[in-house]
């Protein structure tokens, strides 16, 4: 077997003037599985989608969702392997994850595809017809690398950062909380309406100030803990989408 690691560091606007990082957008493939042996596992191979929320900023390689999720897919069958491929970057719009993925054309072999983003298309003001118009298609092509299959997608809400310390600096908190919820309403309607799973966690995020642990250190992106709560929502349909 052989191990590929492709990296591309993609230098992008962030998500806020708040954070000075930049994130990368990376491909990591593991050891795929062969049918040599009937007691070796299978290989899922897993994409995410998204922005800083699925780049996890702020928090561990380990720590952010899709590693997570990944982890616990394969606590469900040590046997098998979960390839994770994230294409995901701080302070991309819906237009930035379009340009993209259009330029790295991934393969239409994922057994699993999540989506998450649109925060950034609100943060900057961005007109909400645009997420109108390129949300819909993030979704048509994040079927086709899920092989075409729509059951092996699932759609991200989008979490609200007018929860957090520096949400809470702005004075739109009520603003933010609203745009929020128009983008996610849009989403939700979508994935209803086509026969998508669409899996909320913005309530999540909601109990940043009550709950200061949900928060990462730079006061705004979701932490290790509630990245982990977010997985236990998205896992059990995960483990069904893998399975179509």
């Amino acid at each position: 077997m052989k191990n590929k690691i492709l990296i591309l560091v993609l230098f992008l606007p962030l998500l806020f003037a708040a954070s000075c990082s930049t994130e990368a957008v990376i491909t990591e493939t593991t050891p795929i599985a062969t049918p040599s042996s009937q007691t070796e596992g299978k290989s899922y191979s897993y994409l995410a989608l998204g922005d800083s929320y699925t780049i996890g900023q702020s928090v561990c390689e380990s720590c952010r969702f899709p590693e997570q999720l990944k982890k616990n897919l394969s606590n469900t069958n040590p046997t098998n392997s979960y390839p994770l491929t994230i294409i995901a970057q701080t302070g991309w719009t819906t237009s930035n994850l379009l340009s993209t993925i259009d330029s790295q054309n991934p393969p239409s072999t994922y057994d699993l595809v999540t989506l998450l983003i649109g925060v950034n298309n609100q943060y900057q003001n961005r007109p909400f017809a645009l997420y109108e118009k390129e949300f819909p298609e993030l979704v048509t092509k994040a079927i086709a690398y899920a092989k075409g299959d729509k059951a092996k997608v699932i759609v991200v809400s989008i979490p609200d950062y007018a929860y957090t310390p520096f949400g809470q600096q702005t004075g739109n908190q009520g603003r933010i909380s609203t745009e929020i919820d128009a983008y996610n309403a849009f989403a939700k309607k979508y994935c209803i309406d086509n026969g998508i799973e669409f899996i909320n966690i913005t309530d999540i995020t909601r109990e940043g100030l009550t709950d200061p642990n949900l928060v990462a250190q730079d006061g705004l992106h979701p932490s290790q803990l509630a990245y982990s709560k977010f997985v236990e929502r998205i896992l059990p349909k995960a483990i069904t989408a893998i399975k179509k």
